[in-house]
């Protein structure tokens, strides 16, 4: 749901898909194909949060930040399911890992990832391609080259979703018993993983 606050009034792409049951509120921008799920609030009343093209923003996400503080996720940020962003910049196809916490003023470089569990203190600032992980955390490594494949494999999956959820979810009562036919066929996805494992051997 969106909810004016202040005289400030969300705008949302067209292209993006924010769940009934997420809290959209205030001064906050969604660029194109965003995803925001079931649960999450983005909360812009005391600042304002910025979504650029081809973010999500996961079950039971909150985005939020101290007075007069902008939140900003850029293009291709992957916010894992029961993050905290409050206050925080995060970079280009960043990943934010679940139940990870960012604060206020914490700016991360783009294709950074934050492993989940993370605590980044207010104020930490990392440089691009750092992998970051611990309570607080602290920088591990360097994102390498098959890392950052295999996340924006992931992030192209949120990506999608929004054009398929607006094709073909709608509110439904659940069956009251399970049908004689069902589909036992799991749907298949070209990401780097299966790459990597087609790929197993060939020269």
């Amino acid at each position: 749901m969106f909810y004016t606050f202040n005289g400030h009034t969300p705008v949302c792409h067209p292209s993006s898909y924010v769940h009934p049951q997420a809290a959209v509120t205030g001064n906050v921008i969604i660029g194109k194909d965003c995803y925001i799920g079931p649960g999450a609030a983005l909360r812009g009343d005391w600042g304002q949060i910025i979504l650029e093209d081809g973010c999500n923003v996961q079950e039971n996400c909150t985005v939020h930040m101290f007075p007069g503080l902008t939140v900003t996720l850029k293009k291709g940020a992957h916010i894992g399911h029961g993050a905290v962003i409050h206050g925080a910049t995060i970079g280009r196809h960043c990943l934010i890992g679940i139940n990870a916490v960012i604060m206020d003023h914490v700016v991360l470089g783009d294709e950074c990832i934050v492993g989940a569990l993370a605590f980044i203190k207010e104020g930490g600032q990392f440089a691009r391609r750092s992998l970051i992980a611990g309570l607080p955390a602290k920088f591990i490594k360097k994102v390498s080259n098959e890392m950052m494949a295999w996340k924006k494999d992931g992030t192209a999956l949120y990506q999608a979703l929004p054009a398929q959820l607006h094709s073909f979810s709608h509110p439904c009562e659940p069956l009251r018993k399970k049908p004689a036919t069902t589909i036992t066929a799991k749907a298949s996805y070209e990401t780097w993983r299966n790459r990597q494992k087609q790929n197993k051997g060939k020269p």
